[in-house]
């Protein structure tokens, strides 16, 4: 296999250690990533210069990658929601894989372990469109089958959080 998959994000380990603070920087900016280094410095505990010392740091490591909009779906014509398992010949990590990247219905894909090689996170106007862009994932090379599972609602939707669960709560169970 002789194709470049630099592009082809990771999971590994953090290039620096994330202590309270930053975490607390990183949980304020999910909340709030347009705020001012001295709004967000009063809501950890920190000066404006040393908060914004350490979002410089966090941008450096990598931990901080970026500040995005979240857009409301619904509100630009894409309500309609769809995770979609491809079944794919060959595949693996490839350049064909990474062609998936250029349609803006694709809001993330995965690689995955177990009955099928890559998940979509899928976002369209409606079913129809859904069955276009699908119509579409079959003129790719490898697409052997695909598999739809369409959102009739959604209960959470975040993006990463960086707060860590130190003691799991205690989950009370429904009586028998």
């Amino acid at each position: 296999m002789n194709e470049n998959t630099d592009t082809i994000r990771q999971n590994t380990k953090p290039t620096r250690v994330i202590d309270d603070f930053d975490r607390r920087i990183l949980g304020a900016l999910v909340k709030n990533a347009g705020q001012t280094y001295s709004e967000l410095g009063k809501t950890i505990g920190l000066s404006a210069p040393a908060t914004h010392e350490r979002v410089k740091r966090l941008k450096a490591s990598g931990s901080l990658i970026d500040t995005v909009a979240r857009i409301d779906a619904v509100a630009i014509g894409k309500p309609f929601l769809a995770f979609v398992h491809v079944d794919v010949h060959g595949w693996g990590k490839s350049q064909k894989m990474m062609k998936l990247t250029a349609f803006p219905e694709v809001e993330e894909m995965h690689s995955v372990a177990g009955d099928t090689c890559v998940i979509l996170k899928v976002r369209t106007a409606d079913a129809y469109a859904l069955e276009v862009f699908l119509s579409q994932l079959y003129i790719l090379s490898g697409v052997r089958s695909t598999k739809s599972f369409v959102v009739l609602s959604t209960y959470l939707e975040r993006p990463i959080q960086a707060e860590i669960t130190q003691d799991w709560p205690e989950i009370p169970l429904p009586p028998e």
